[in-house]
């Protein structure tokens, strides 16, 4: 980048950088914003497709979560990042909806260019669209009704419809329904739900007909020595960070053996210390052990013997996990492992499932922690039926606590859309362009339902407007029946706010991408800096 002063060029920018201005920058962005806003469109709904993503390895991924579909494509384009980051905000408040706030996200920048084109200015396109985003929260939240127990089921089924688990919707309903209910809490007289405390372990074996909930903890671990007792009642446990094995110097050594027996004795002292660290644990008064490192084989040894169950590797998150459920504290020294340290349960037992161990943690002192067990015919369905259960767990869980939710099928997108036309006829500027193109981009959501089911859009699209011109505000598409019909009455239920955090997210970050009129993309540096090499310092 180079600017003019007195006939001398002034370079600014490193040599090699890109700079994009103007109305080839904003085309780009937007450009690239709908690109990746199309390529989830398609997953849309109950007949949406699937993707298949294959990363360097060779591992398969088939799902249709737009969050996870836009995590894995590793996006590059800073623009498009904006929309993978919408699906992943929708997904960590929510967990369903991801799909729709992408798609939502693409199809208002396409109106915004479509205005930019005919000479509006993106500053008063924002405007336009901010008002229409409050409008539409606040007609959302007109047209909610209140929530009951007899809808969470309902709730659940629609955010598994879609899953390729078609037949097993009523037994998965059932499960998210009795976790989700098991660990609502009171808080200065509101519900809270926190599904931290539902966790979900798989086992690509068996039927999905087989998945169970069960109350406690499930790790897909088995116990590090044979003769170790597999049930232990009245559990006393400790929660490592830290390796049961010799204490490993913290630089690099070298031992010199000059004379015969030192190599013995260097073997009698290696064991010592792993007895001692062994003992450590035996009289901290444990009698099962999770541990996040490794336990040498012969710490494994003195341990059984000592009729202790030991798990090592345990993932982090699994650490926090039991220390949550049991009341246990997360251990990095040994000399720590005290009575007063340890989490308790009344049972913790290593049990075959399908053709492998597992491990059950059950009667845990937090009784509000509950495990999923997801079974299916492969890996791939019981990964994809994970990520669906987790959205069903989520959307079940802000129903309970906001007790607000809307019919689905499209219904929400297109009565908003019906009353901002009405709205925008009251501004005399062009934010009136604005809120129209902001009604119109809703409407992609119930068009592009239509699409993925093979219908005519067109023909969907007229019939619903009609009917909602009616006063059926609960109108929708059933795609299985490829009309439309109150989708209230189906049982197409979605929480309040899945629909008002959707368009939130989508129209922040819409007008994120309109404001940018100017990318600079720096160049490496040829020679970069390298820091000093302190071991050349005397």
């Amino acid at each position: 980048m180079a600017g003019q002063m007195g006939g001398q060029p002034i370079i600014i920018l490193r040599q090699g950088t890109q700079e994009t201005r103007g109305e080839e920058a904003k085309r780009g962005n937007i450009m690239a914003a709908r690109a990746v806003a199309e390529a989830v469109r398609t997953t849309l709904g109950p007949r949406g497709l699937d993707k298949m993503l294959v990363d360097p390895a060779g591992l398969v991924i088939i799902t249709n979560d737009g969050a996870t579909i836009l995590d894995e494509m590793k996006i590059k384009h800073p623009a498009a990042k904006i929309v993978a980051e919408v699906a992943k905000t929708q997904d960590d408040e929510v967990g369903d909806g991801t799909t729709t706030a992408a798609v939502l996200t693409g199809e208002f920048l396409k109106g915004a260019q479509e205005l930019m084109e005919l000479g509006v200015h993106p500053t008063t396109i924002i405007h336009g669209y901010n008002l229409a985003a409050h409008k539409s929260k606040e007609l959302l939240s007109d047209m909610a009704m209140p929530s009951s127990d007899e809808n969470l089921k309902k709730i659940a089924t629609t955010a598994l419809t879609g899953k390729g688990i078609e037949f097993s919707k009523e037994k998965l309903s059932d499960l998210v329904v009795s976790a989700v209910k098991s660990i609502v809490k009171k808080e200065n007289g509101k519900k809270t739900v926190n599904i931290k405390d539902i966790s979900i372990e798989r086992r690509g074996e068996g039927s999905i007909e087989d998945s169970e909930l069960v109350q406690g903890i499930i790790l897909d671990k088995t116990k590090t020595h044979q003769s170790m007792p597999s049930r232990i009642e009245n559990a006393k446990i400790a929660i490592l960070a830290t390796p049961i094995e010799a204490r490993k110097t913290e630089t690099k050594s070298e031992i010199s053996i000059e004379q015969v027996g030192q190599t013995r004795m260097f073997l009698e002292q290696e064991e010592r210390q792993v007895r001692e660290a062994a003992d450590k644990v035996i009289n901290g008064g444990a009698n099962v052990v999770f541990c996040q490192k490794g336990v040498d084989d012969m710490a494994r040894y003195f341990l059984a013997k000592a009729g202790i169950f030991v798990t090592h590797r345990v993932k982090k998150n699994d650490l926090l996990k039991l220390s949550r459920a049991t009341g246990g504290k997360i251990i990095t020294s040994l000399d720590e492992i005290k009575p007063e340290a340890l989490g308790h349960a009344g049972l913790v037992e290593e049990k075959m499932v399908g053709n492998g161990e597992m491990i059950f943690i059950r009667k845990c002192k937090n009784p509000s922690t509950y495990s999923i067990l997801l079974r299916g015919g492969t890996e791939h369905v019981v990964t994809s039926l994970s990520r669906a259960m987790h959205d069903a767990l989520r959307v079940v869980g802000v129903a309970i606590e906001d007790e607000k939710i809307l019919a689905g099928g499209g219904s929400p997108e297109l009565e908003v859309a019906l009353r901002l036309r009405e709205y925008a006829s009251t501004f005399e500027g062009r934010e009136q362009l604005a809120i129209n193109k902001f009604a119109q981009a809703l409407e992609i959501i119930p068009k592009t339902l239509a699409e993925n089911a093979g219908l005519d859009a067109i023909d969907m699209l007229a019939d619903m407007r009609s009917m909602h011109e009616q006063g059926n505000r609960n109108v929708g598409l059933d795609v299985y029946q490829g009309k439309p019909v109150d989708m209230l009455e189906n049982g197409v239920i979605e929480p309040l706010r899945v629909k008002t955090q959707a368009i939130t997210s989508a129209t922040e970050a819409a007008a994120m991408i309109l404001r940018i009129d100017d990318v600079i993309s720096s160049a490496k540096d040829a020679n970069p800096k390298k820091k000093p090499d302190l071991g050349d310092l005397d």
